[in-house]
């Protein structure tokens, strides 16, 4: 018997719902990258992106355990000397809570030009709406 590969072509997408509110971010950010990949899928092909669409809803309320949101530091850097900044979760939950999604989610998916792909179908938002009704998610539970 043969082994099947999904060809890029071939791939239906479908658009899935992830609440956020009061779910730890890592089981959020793990289901969310298993998605993207498209491990859930039989077709499944390491090679070709087989993922679905993910939209991430109130990520303002996500929640982290034990000290991680005093310890939990985001580091950038701005290319100049001196230029390393830093900020705590709970700041950057403040400033701009759905690139903590996006940020945990990215780390999940592969570091080449495949992954970057995978993430552009990630759509993170801070409150309870979203611009993509006429998608009609599904809306699905976070394992765990």
């Amino acid at each position: 018997m043969k082994t099947y590969y999904a060809k890029p072509n071939e791939v239906e997408r479908e658009w899935l719902l992830i609440d956020a509110e009061d779910q730890v971010l890592g089981r959020v950010a793990a289901q969310a990258a298993k998605i993207l990949r498209g491990k859930h899928k039989p077709q499944y092909t390491p090679h070709v992106d087989t993922g679905d669409f993910v939209i991430i809803i109130n990520a303002d309320k996500i929640r982290v355990t034990g000290n991680k949101a005093t310890d939990k530091k985001y580091y950038r850097h701005s290319g100049y000397p001196g230029g390393l900044k830093s900020e705590t979760f709970a700041e950057a939950m403040e400033k701009h809570p759905e690139r903590v999604i996006e940020h945990a989610v990215k780390g999940m998916l592969p570091k080449n030009t495949l992954g970057r792909a995978q993430g552009k179908k990630l759509k993170v938002y801070a409150g309870p709406d979203h611009p993509h009704t006429a998608q009609q998610p599904r809306k699905i539970e976070v394992e765990g």
